[in-house]
């Protein structure tokens, strides 16, 4: 019987889908002529829909309609949703099937825990369903990270007690969330940006079998 469980965040970490949100956020500020670059991208991260939006508008200091507001929101969103539709498995993040490997055959109970509505589908596309006892996602969580709560609910899923979690997470929200939530986390990127981490990878090939084997305790 286990006694550790691990959870992981979507986007980032499994899978690189923050390209396909920048491309349909660049298409609609060219569409809008409202300059947008890579940069200005990353203050989009782990942020709602509706206020990259906002926040889009802002700096092309356009004021909208309110329908002329989500008519924008939702084709930024289709727009998006036909990048998701490619998607295959090659879109898995370098060794991230090594260690889901290594757990599952070790059968240790994993989560996904991504604020993405759209996490079942991309998980779908990329053959990793069958790995992941519990998937909670955007429709069931009403509170945005740093707020613990999709990790709480991910936890419970897989009957575990916080302290007996480990999170991967890339972005500084999410590594907030685990620790509120007293669970282990796991930084997956820039050491600097995710110091708050109790660990740091820049990516999962810098991970060794041997220390998923120990925070497992294997």
């Amino acid at each position: 019987m286990h006694h550790k469980g691990f959870i992981f965040d979507l986007d980032g970490v499994i899978v690189d889908t923050a390209k396909y949100h920048y491309l349909a956020w660049k298409h609609l500020a060219d569409e809008l002529g409202i300059p947008f670059t890579e940069e200005q991208n990353e203050q989009f991260k782990g942020v709602s829909r509706k206020r990259c939006l906002e926040i889009l508008l802002e700096w092309g200091n356009l004021k909208v309609s309110r329908e002329q507001f989500d008519s924008w929101l939702t084709e930024k969103n289709q727009d998006y949703l036909q990048y998701i539709e490619k998607m295959t498995e090659d879109e898995v993040l370098p060794d991230v099937p090594k260690v889901l490997n290594f757990l599952k055959a070790h059968g240790v109970p994993m989560g996904l825990g991504s604020a993405s509505k759209n996490a079942r589908p991309i998980l779908k596309k990329v053959g990793l369903i069958p790995y992941f006892n519990t998937i909670v996602d955007g429709t069931q969580v009403s509170k945005a990270k740093p707020d613990p709560e999709v990790f709480m609910i991910a936890a419970g899923d897989l009957k575990l007690p916080p302290r007996d979690c480990i999170v991967f997470e890339d972005a500084i929200a999410g590594i907030e969330a685990a620790n509120i939530a007293g669970m282990t986390s796991i930084g997956i990127g820039d050491p600097e940006t995710l110091s708050g981490a109790k660990y740091v990878f820049k990516d999962f090939t810098e991970i060794d079998l041997d220390f998923i084997k120990e925070l497992a305790e294997l």
